[in-house]
């Protein structure tokens, strides 16, 4: 059980390291234009300098929201490891990680908005860019999905034994 209890919390911990990282670079997408290789994310435009992501006013709520929602994930998922080792310490025998595996669940609604918010609206939108693809944020955000699912899921089902 103790095996069990520290692996979810490396994953957990991994999990909120790839978020930060997700977020937090400005590699979601990649193209190539007359100036070289360029990528952006969801803060800024980066060719050979950086600059501010400008987006359609159509497109700039989109953005904001799937700005919002990252950063939310983040915080969820950080106050779901909070929880876990506050739970570990004073959760008696035998009683499950509810709270934990509920605040990851909504973490992990947070990743499944933001990210597809950004994969509806900007996929494929930069037009001045020729064969754009996805950078490694966008994978980072998409296992981190997948992670937090499995470990609310396990924070669910587990007991404290």
């Amino acid at each position: 059980m103790l095996v069990l209890l520290a692996g979810i919390f490396v994953v957990h911990i991994a999990t909120v390291i790839m978020l930060f990282v997700s977020t937090i670079a400005n590699v979601w997408m990649v193209g190539t234009s007359n100036f070289g290789t360029a990528s952006w994310g969801l803060w800024l435009l980066c060719n050979k300098t950086c600059q501010q992501l400008t987006v359609s006013s159509s497109d700039e709520a989109s953005l904001k929201a799937a700005q919002a929602f990252m950063i939310l994930s983040i915080i969820f998922s950080v106050i779901a490891l909070v929880m876990f080792i506050v739970q570990l310490f004073t959760l008696e025998k035998g009683k499950r990680f509810y709270i934990t595996g509920a605040i990851m669940l909504v973490c992990w609604m947070c990743i499944l908005i933001g990210v597809s918010i950004y994969t509806a609206r900007f996929t494929g939108r930069m037009l001045m860019f020729t064969q754009p693809h996805h950078g490694y944020c966008f994978i980072l955000a998409w296992i981190c999905f997948c992670f937090s699912f499995i470990i609310s899921i396990l924070y669910l089902v587990l007991r404290k034994k």
